[in-house]
């Protein structure tokens, strides 16, 4: 058997291929669209993924302020802050940050799901996320992916 042959290819950044991909946010549910947006980011879908490399797609999501929660984390579910000051924690419900600012609920979600490291901040700078329909990535054409498509 000629090993030679059988060589494992590892990805870096010269041979990478990466896209622009679009993705709506409309009618979601928040950890199932955090979860498959961060496989993208990440690159787990290529043949090529390689865990110490940037080998994922750059995403925008549109829509966010249309993703959908269970149950009533709408009202429960909270998001923990800290000033810096003793007894500076603060903590504001998914809805109140849904009127503030909604394309943080997808922030947050999907920087949860990306490595705690230098490669997950790097990985993070690929996501763009918009309230409404209108992006600033026309230029770069992104193309439509279908989540249900998606493991």
């Amino acid at each position: 058997m000629d090993t030679l042959s059988y060589k494992t290819i590892s990805a870096n950044k010269t041979n990478v291929d990466k896209r622009w991909l679009l993705v709506d946010a409309e009618g979601e549910a928040l950890g199932r669209l955090s979860s498959k947006v961060a496989n993208l980011l990440r690159g787990k879908h290529k043949p090529n993924f390689t865990p110490h490399v940037d080998c994922g797609d750059n995403v925008v999501i549109i829509n966010a302020e249309k993703v959908t929660l269970s149950g009533n984390k709408w009202t429960d579910k909270e998001y923990l802050r800290y000033t810096g000051y003793p007894g500076g924690q603060r903590s504001t419900t998914a809805r109140e940050l849904l009127d503030k600012n909604p394309a943080s609920i997808v922030e947050r979600a999907v920087k949860g799901m990306l490595p705690k490291n230098r490669l997950g901040a790097d990985l993070f700078r690929n996501l763009k996320v918009y309230a409404g329909t209108e992006h600033g990535q026309e230029a770069q054409k992104p193309t439509a992916v279908n989540l249900k498509d998606l493991k």
